[in-house]
């Protein structure tokens, strides 16, 4: 796949992680809800899988 899309295999990975994201917070994000934190560089930060855990983790940073 990565070659496909000429990217590096770790950048791949990184992105592929983002499929694992919490639907609210997918949802912000398209919807311009999400706070300015709230980016791709932190998005890409390692998040837990649980999505409770997650948006707990994003509204405690201050992100959301």
């Amino acid at each position: 796949m990565a070659a496909a899309e000429k990217i590096e295999q770790g950048y791949l990975g990184s992105l592929l992680r983002l499929t694992l994201l919490a639907p609210e917070i997918v949802e912000a994000t398209l919807d311009g809800q999400a706070s300015s934190l709230l980016g791709l560089p932190q998005l890409l930060e390692p998040l837990p899988l649980s999505w409770v855990e997650q948006q707990s983790m994003i509204t405690r940073d201050g992100k959301a």
